[in-house]
C-alpha cells in the first residue's frame, strides 16, 4: 500500500500546477495565494513513507473566499499522528465508525437471511413543547444513530466509584443514544434496560455524537434544534454525569444557525467538529474539557457561507466537508488551508465516504435538489481525494413533495455503503425519488464507471444509512430501513429482496450493527434491537 502513495504524490505534482497555501504568521489569514510553485517532478525524492499529505492548494480553491483565524498562537497546529484512533477501540464510537467514513458496518450471518425479530424495545421521553421549528417528539431523527461501547473492567469499576447515575442494568456493553426528545439515554446492550439515569441537554438532538477514543470520558454532541437558548456544541462528561462544556452561538459565524447536526472527529491530538453555521473548528482536548485553538470560514465569493450537517470524512491530514450549497471541500487538517474544491451544485447533506485504491484516496458524494424548483437531479459523484477531480458523475431524477405547506426535497440523504464479499465492485445507496410523491429508490452502482447496475423501488422514500451482512460463502446482503418504518434486507448481488418487514413508525436514523444483531432508533419514541436470522 505504501508505495501507490508515493506514486500518487508523484502524479499530482504531474498533472496539476499546484499552489502552496498561505502561512500562519498572523493569527487572521484570507486567501491570498502567493505565486510559489510546487517543485517539478524532476526535484521530488519520494520519502520513506510521507507522514502528511502535500501542503498544496489548486487552482478550484480560488473560487472560495475564506479566513482562518488562530485562538492559540502558543500550540502548534499540526498534527503529530494521523493514524486511525477509532482502529482499535471497544465499539462503535461515531458516525459510520471512522475517519473514512466507511467503516464496514457488515455483520454475520452463516446462510441467507431470511427474517428479522425484534429483541428489545426501549422508550425514550417524548417533548410535546411546540415551538417555531415545530414539536419535535422523541426517539431518535436524521441521523441519529446509535452509539456502542464494551468498557473494560477498569473504566466500569472507575465508573462505579466516581458516578451516582448508574442503575442496576449498568453492564459492560452499552448503547449510547442521543434523542429529540432533548436527552441522551444509555442502554444495557443485552437487555434493552436503562443502564444510567438519562442526562437532559435542553434542546432536540437530531445528529449522531461521538465518544472520545482516548476513552477519557468525553462524549460529543450538538443541538440540533433552539427550543430553548443558548443552542451550540457540548462536551458531555460520562463520569461526572453532566455537560461540562458548552460552546454556544459564534457571532463571528458566517451564518446565523447554530446547529450542529455532524458527527464530530478525533485526528491526531485535535478534535474537529463542522457547524450549520458554515464553520470549521479545531480544539485540543483533555478530560471534560476543550479549548478552541483555530477556525476556517469559508464560502463561494459569489455566495453566503452554507450550513454542513454532514459529518467530515477524514485521510491522513486532509479533511473532506459538504454543506447545504454544494460545496465538497478539501482542507489540509495541520493549518485548515483549502487543497481543493468542486461544486457539487446543490444541498449536500450526506456524509461523504472514502475508499483507498492503489494508495489514492476516492470521495463518494451525492446531493439532494434543494434549490433546483419541483424537478431536478441528485448528482452522485467520484472525485479523487488528492486532486478533486471528477472520475465520474451520475444524475438521477427527483422531485420535490409537498404536504400542505412544508415541502420535502429529493435526492440522496443517506450515506452510501461500500460493497464487499462478491459484491466489492460496488457501491449502495437510497435515493427520494418522490415519483410518485413520497417514493424511493435502493441503487447499486458501479464503483468504476457510476454506471447504474440496477434500482429497486422501496415502499417509500429511505433516509437511513444501509449497512452490510455477509455470509459464509462470501455473499452480501443488504439491511435498509425506510421513513414508514419498513425493514429490508436485499440480496447486493441481485436487487433481490429477501425480507420486508414493517417493524417501526419512521426510521430516518442510521443502524448499526454488531455480528446478526441491530440497533436502530426511530421517530416516536421506540429504539430496537434486531436479531437477523
Amino acid at each position: 500500500m505504501k508505495r501507490p502513495i508515493y506514486l500518487a504524490i508523484l502524479w499530482l505534482a504531474i498533472c496539476s500546477v499546484a499552489y502552496m497555501a498561505t502561512s500562519c504568521n498572523a493569527n487572521t489569514q484570507s486567501n491570498e495565494i502567493s505565486d510559489e510553485v510546487v517543485a517539478t517532478t524532476d526535484s521530488i525524492v519520494p520519502p520513506a513513507e510521507p507522514k502528511f499529505l502535500p501542503d498544496t492548494a489548486f487552482p478550484s480553491v480560488e473560487r472560495l473566499k475564506y479566513s482562518i483565524t488562530i485562538f492559540d498562537s502558543l500550540t502548534p497546529g499540526e498534527l503529530l499522528y494521523t493514524d486511525d484512533v477509532y482502529a482499535d477501540v471497544p465499539g462503535i464510537f461515531t458516525f459510520r465508525g471512522n475517519p473514512l467514513r466507511n467503516a464496514s458496518f457488515c455483520g454475520h450471518i452463516d446462510s441467507v437471511p431470511t427474517d428479522i425479530d425484534i429483541d428489545w424495545t426501549f422508550e425514550t421521553g417524548f417533548d410535546t413543547v411546540k415551538t417555531s421549528f415545530g414539536q419535535w417528539g422523541g426517539g431518535t431523527g436524521w441521523t441519529g444513530q446509535p452509539l456502542y461501547v464494551e468498557w473494560s473492567d477498569s473504566m466500569m469499576q472507575e465508573f462505579r466509584q466516581k458516578s451516582d447515575s448508574l442503575t442496576s442494568n449498568f453492564d459492560s456493553k452499552e448503547i449510547i443514544v442521543s434523542s429529540l426528545c432533548g436527552k441522551l439515554y444509555f442502554i444495557n446492550y443485552e437487555t434493552g434496560k436503562a443502564s444510567r439515569k438519562p442526562i437532559d441537554v435542553r434542546n432536540p438532538i437530531k445528529g449522531t455524537g461521538m465518544l472520545d477514543p482516548a476513552l477519557n470520558g468525553n462524549y460529543y454532541i450538538g443541538q440540533g434544534i433552539p427550543k430553548k437558548r443558548p443552542i451550540g456544541a457540548l462536551v458531555v462528561d460520562l463520569f461526572e454525569h453532566k455537560v461540562s462544556h458548552l460552546f454556544p452561538e459564534d457571532p463571528n459565524a458566517w451564518r446565523n444557525w447554530s446547529a450542529y447536526d455532524a458527527s464530530p472527529l478525533i485526528v491526531g491530538d485535535f478534535l474537529f467538529r463542522i457547524g450549520e453555521n458554515g464553520t470549521i473548528y479545531k480544539y485540543t482536548r483533555e478530560k471534560g474539557k476543550i479549548t478552541l485553538h483555530s477556525t476556517l470560514r469559508y464560502s463561494k465569493k459569489d455566495d453566503s457561507a452554507g450550513g454542513m450537517e454532514s459529518s467530515m470524512a477524514v485521510y491522513k491530514n486532509y479533511g473532506y466537508t459538504t454543506d447545504n450549497h454544494g460545496n465538497i471541500l478539501c482542507i489540509n487538517l495541520n493549518n485548515l488551508e483549502p487543497v481543493w474544491h468542486y461544486d457539487n451544485h446543490d444541498d449536500t447533506d450526506a456524509t461523504p465516504i472514502l475508499e483507498l485504491e492503489d494508495g489514492i484516496p476516492y470521495l463518494y458524494s451525492g446531493c439532494e435538489m434543494d434549490h433546483q424548483g419541483y424537478d431536478g437531479l441528485s448528482y452522485l459523484v467520484k472525485l479523487n481525494g488528492l486532486t478533486g477531480e471528477r472520475i465520474w458523475e451520475q444524475k438521477i431524477n427527483c422531485k420535490k413533495m409537498t404536504l400542505g405547506e412544508k415541502h420535502f426535497d429529493g435526492g440522496m440523504y443517506s450515506t452510501m455503503l461500500l460493497g464487499t464479499g462478491d459484491c466489492s465492485d460496488l457501491i449502495f445507496t437510497n435515493i427520494c425519488t418522490n415519483d410518485p410523491p413520497a417514493a424511493g429508490n435502493f441503487y447499486a452502482i458501479s464503483k468504476a464507471s457510476g454506471e447504474i447496475v440496477y434500482s429497486k423501488k422501496l415502499n417509500h422514500y429511505a433516509w437511513s444509512s444501509p449497512v452490510a451482512i455477509t455470509n459464509n460463502d462470501g455473499k452480501m446482503f443488504v439491511l435498509t430501513f425506510d421513513c414508514v418504518g419498513h425493514a429490508y434486507i436485499i440480496d447486493g448481488k441481485t436487487g433481490e429482496f429477501l425480507v420486508t418487514k414493517l417493524i417501526g413508525i419512521n426510521f430516518e436514523s442510521s443502524p448499526i450493527i454488531i455480528g446478526n444483531k441491530v440497533v436502530i432508533g426511530s421517530r416516536g419514541t421506540n429504539i430496537y434491537k434486531l436479531t437477523i436470522r
